[in-house]
């Protein structure tokens, strides 16, 4: 059986974390700035764990 391949979609958006969870980064970041606040913007720019509804899909898309 040949090997799986990666999803090149989902292997740019999505990075495994050591303990085998997924990481994403969050939208509603890149245009339309100047209405949100710098607090929200902050907090726009760290990362967070995909929910669990999506876990499943997204690990398969990431051999």
């Amino acid at each position: 059986m040949p090997k799986m391949k990666t999803h090149r979609g989902a292997a740019k958006r999505f990075k495994k974390t050591g303990s085998g969870k997924v990481k994403r980064f969050r939208a509603y970041s890149s245009h339309l700035l100047e209405k949100k606040s710098p607090r929200r913007k902050r907090r726009l720019r760290q990362s967070t764990l995909i929910s669990a509804a999506d876990a499943k899909r997204v690990q398969r898309l990431l051999p």
